[in-house]
């Protein structure tokens, strides 16, 4: 499968967003992965549905939000308006029957629904799930802050999802070239990548790097 790279804007320099986003996209991104945090399901708080919406002024990649929060369902409709081509919800906080009726409704916006998982969440608690998903996010760190270490336990997890779904296979946190090589072995192809690209002096070569690393 094509091996695509999403740089996490939780890294990137806020103050200056639009110039970030511009900058990754000329470098050969393929998506933007967008972190969003409540500061109950997660312990940070990070952005909104105005802040995508400034996003998706700045750049025509695809925008991949990741909703780190309670009750997701309740913001969805407010995320789509704002220009999300993907929307990332958590398997600890859906329920099954949400999850069918979401999924019918998304496709009608054309949006992709993502179902994500933490390190600690065991794969058989998606599995059912897997029919409404058009991709998975397997989280590589417990979410809540970028720059963590990646957890290797992961891997095993990601070998097994690959042999019962055919899909994309993302995964979030601490991926730099030495993990990415990991995790691309292990059966995923879309990685969200923080600071190895937002920190990197030359950002095009980063994500060369990351592409190449299988």
């Amino acid at each position: 499968m094509k091996i695509k790279v999403a740089p996490s804007i939780l890294s990137a320099d806020f103050s200056c967003l639009d110039r970030e986003v511009r900058k990754v996209q000329r470098a050969g991104a393929d998506l933007l992965h967008i972190d969003v945090m409540d500061g109950c399901f997660v312990p940070n708080i990070t952005i909104g549905p105005v802040v995508v919406s400034s996003i998706r002024k700045a750049t025509r990649l695809p925008l991949d939000v990741h909703l780190m929060i309670n009750q997701p369902w309740k913001l969805v409709g407010a995320f789509v308006e704002a220009g999300s081509d993907m929307i990332t919800v958590h398997i600890e906080t859906v329920r099954s029957r949400e999850l069918r009726v979401w999924s019918k409704r998304l496709k009608r916006r054309k949006v992709k629904l993502g179902i994500s998982l933490n390190p600690n969440t065991p794969l058989k608690r998606i599995k059912p799930a897997l029919k409404y998903a058009d991709f998975v996010l397997v989280m590589s760190v417990f979410p809540g802050f970028s720059g963590q270490k990646f957890i290797p336990s992961v891997l095993a997890k990601i070998r097994q999802l690959r042999r019962v779904f055919k899909g994309d296979i993302s995964v979030d946190g601490g991926i730099n070239d030495k993990t990415a090589s990991l995790v691309i072995k292990a059966g995923a192809n879309v990685l969200a990548v923080g600071s190895y690209i937002f920190k990197a002096k030359n950002i095009k070569k980063a994500i060369e790097r990351i592409r190449n690393a299988g």
